[in-house]
């Protein structure tokens, strides 16, 4: 993990205090060698989500946008950079493993599966230029694959485990 993330997941540490039961650096930056886009994806697991609105101000101090679940029932999302995002911060309850695995098992699925990584960088490379200004129709491109995606991680991950 680079300077950069672990002085981000630092400072989110700091925001979230002794509600933070631990925080993970998730999404295509986090896959060694994998290209993505420069946006850092971190996720902050909280014991309790009901108290993380309260620190919207300190998030926004550092340049965050407040975008409540975002999509996403039992999330808080927040986003820095504007057009130009730099970061994104997924913040998940403790109880809430649906989430939570989900995505900490496509991480360790993608660094341990280099042609997976390959094949879904090559994707959204794909979809990146095909819908350069539409963030929508990107997410969108990818839908189907990150499910199927996902249920694979999930169940190497169940088995990792066992």
């Amino acid at each position: 993990m680079g300077d950069h993330v672990q002085r981000r997941i630092q400072k989110d540490q700091k925001i979230l205090g002794k509600n933070c039961a631990g925080i993970y650096h998730i999404g295509s930056t986090s896959v060694k060698n994998m290209p993505a886009k420069p946006i850092i994806d971190i996720m902050p697991v909280v014991k309790d989500l009901s108290l993380v609105d309260a620190h919207n101000k300190e998030f926004e101090t550092l340049g965050y946008e407040c975008r409540g679940e975002f999509g996403i029932p039992g999330r808080r999302f927040y986003a820095k950079g504007g057009d130009n995002r730099t970061h994104h911060i997924h913040i998940f309850e403790l109880g809430n493993e649906k989430d939570t695995l989900r995505h900490i098992a496509v991480r360790d699925y993608l660094s341990s599966h280099p042609d997976t990584a390959a094949e879904y960088a090559a994707l959204k490379k794909k979809l990146a230029e095909e819908f350069p200004y539409d963030n929508d129709g990107y997410c969108d491109g990818k839908e189907e694959y990150m499910k199927s995606l996902e249920e694979k991680s999930l169940r190497w991950q169940a088995k990792q485990n066992h």
